[in-house]
């Protein structure tokens, strides 16, 4: 009986850490890139769940025409009055709205066990967290873009023009985005997807209600109209009605972009690291 072959492996070094090419932390590039291939990901999952698209397709056209003609006669005099005032608090409402799933979806694919996949790559930590939400700009753009063309239909005619328009587009984007920060961060510490959307709704309704997006905050009374007055959404809608009724750039607009930066530059490091930290 012949002995049987050996198999000998190769002789060679171990390459020191200091001499591997793989990076410690990913580059300002590869995170970029990682971050579109997450984006790319989710618009993927998009496509194959339409029913995503249903909050940002179905409620701008129900909320615009339903409040307008509600309130319109009672708040403005007549529903053409009324118009320029409620089209762009819509687009703040709309986008508040969008933002909140950001943090559902993203709570259910952590319990999936999708994200401890991730965690395994070597990739940058907010890739992940990042990409997801620069996909959902698509359905902020189809929220506000839906609303303006409701509001468009049943009368308004925005004073801005087509720069004013896209000004108040843009930003209504950027508010949304900025926000689901807060509620991606809500999705990593949150034990379910509907205690997210619970915590999520209890945020929303005083934001969105107790601001000056459906009425005048000079009929409320002066406790209310301190607490409006500081609401970030009112200031997101003041500065939408000044871009779109007006085409002006106004402090309003100044302080929502800057608001909105501040809201990213805290809730953006505290979602990743409870990311980083219990997953």
């Amino acid at each position: 009986m012949s002995a049987p072959t050996q198999t000998l492996l190769p002789q060679g070094r171990v390459t020191p850490p200091s001499e591997r090419t793989l990076s410690v932390r990913p580059s300002v590039a590869d995170t970029w890139r990682q971050t579109l291939a997450m984006a790319w990901r989710a618009l993927k999952k998009m496509r194959r769940n339409p029913e995503q698209f249903f909050d940002v397709t179905i409620q701008p056209l129900l909320f615009t025409a339903m409040f307008a003609f509600i309130f319109g006669g009672g708040l403005a005099g007549s529903v053409e009055d009324y118009l320029p005032w409620l089209i762009p608090g819509i687009l703040a409402q709309t986008a508040l709205t969008a933002s909140m799933a950001t943090g559902t979806q993203m709570r259910e694919d952590m319990d999936k066990g999708v994200f401890d996949r991730f965690k395994s790559l070597p990739i940058a930590r907010i890739a992940p967290l990042a990409g997801p939400m620069l996909a959902d700009l698509i359905r902020y753009g189809i929220a506000a873009t839906l609303t303006l063309l409701t509001g468009m239909a049943i009368g308004y005619r925005p004073g801005g023009g087509v720069l004013g328009v896209l000004g108040g587009w843009l930003l209504t984007l950027f508010a949304g985005w900025s926000l689901s920060w807060i509620f991606a961060w809500l999705g990593t510490v949150a034990r379910s997807a509907q205690a997210v959307q619970g915590i999520g709704m209890m945020i929303m309704f005083p934001l969105t209600f107790l601001s000056n997006v459906f009425t005048d905050p000079k009929t409320m009374p002066t406790w209310l109209q301190k607490f409006v007055s500081v609401n970030p959404v009112s200031q997101v809608v003041t500065a939408c009605r000044d871009l779109i009724n007006n085409g002006d750039v106004t402090a309003h607009v100044l302080w929502a972009v800057l608001g909105c930066s501040i809201v990213v530059a805290i809730f953006a490091p505290l979602a990743v690291q409870s990311y980083s930290r219990k997953m």
